[in-house]
């Protein structure tokens, strides 16, 4: 019986003093391993760069076009000139729509270097998404991009044909 007591003790002392680290305001959270898991994913879902997490096949479409600018250094007005008329011609949006659409995918891009290089991982999750008239439409709107610019650029042609063949290697 004083065994069964002790122990009873013990728990006691023991929720005391847990209750009172948490009063005194040290985190017990921590030893939760189940908020330990919730909040590393959490943190690994924010901590992703947003351009490998975007599934609407018309903002993955208006990223990889202007990616497609940005591949050898800053955009040239002639090119914005030229995706703004697309956004509001070939995507249907207003003109302030389609401003925000090349301020906002040109923000996501950066420096461009995420695209260059992990186009496959940008395309990823909006892939399934696309429709056989966007796909076209994007190929389409690509070809007409790289045709645009008079000095050939082959980083842009480069670019071009692979993301043509990601694109089409998922409807084939």
């Amino acid at each position: 019986m004083h065994i069964i007591l002790s122990f009873l003790g013990f728990i006691v002392t023991v929720v005391i003093l847990l209750k009172r680290l948490a009063d005194a305001g040290v985190s017990l959270g921590g030893l939760n391993p189940f908020l330990w898991h919730q909040q590393k994913h959490w943190q690994d879902k924010t901590d992703k760069n947003p351009i490998f997490a975007i599934e609407d096949p018309m903002e993955a479409s208006a990223l990889i076009l202007t990616g497609a600018t940005k591949i050898s250094g800053d955009m040239t007005s002639e090119q914005k000139s030229f995706l703004l008329s697309v956004f509001e011609q070939d995507f249907h949006l207003s003109g302030k729509e389609s401003a925000g659409l090349l301020a906002s995918s040109t923000s996501l891009l950066g420096d461009g270097q995420s695209i260059k290089t992990d186009l496959e991982k940008v395309l990823k999750p909006s892939l399934e998404n696309f429709s056989q008239t966007q796909l076209a439409s994007t190929v389409n709107i690509l070809d007409r991009l790289s045709q645009l610019d008079v000095a050939n650029n082959e980083l842009l042609q480069e670019f071009v044909i692979e993301a043509k063949q990601l694109l089409e290697d998922n409807f084939n």
